[in-house]
């Protein structure tokens, strides 16, 4: 169910984000074996400020239905960063934050 958010540098492939993400997020395990409720999407930023220096940035979101304790956050968040890491990117940050939705507030309809 998660639904994974990418920003980056628009200097970044955002296809190969989209697939490491996802392969980050199945990973884990804690979503269905299929992938079919892990949804991946990324928006790619031209205009940026990183510093004094403009370097490429990697930040991903990730919202969860709420409920998870923070050692599955955590090996949630590795697993992404992880894959991440394997696009061997370089005078980069990458960044990944786990935000838990509030199942009371939450609507879904499939249509």
């Amino acid at each position: 169910m998660p639904h994974c958010i990418i920003e980056h540098s628009s200097t970044i492939n955002g296809q190969q984000l989209n697939q490491q993400v996802f392969l980050g997020a199945m990973e884990s395990q804690l979503f269905s074996p299929t992938g079919e409720d892990i949804k991946v999407r990324s928006l790619a930023y031209q205009h940026y400020q990183t510093g004094e220096v403009k370097e490429d940035f990697v930040h991903v979101s990730v919202r969860i239905l709420s409920g998870r304790n923070e050692s599955v956050k955590a090996m949630l968040s590795k697993s992404i960063l992880d894959q991440l890491l394997a696009l061997s990117l370089s005078n980069a940050s990458l960044t990944v934050e786990i935000i838990d939705i509030e199942t009371s507030s939450y609507s879904k309809a499939l249509v």
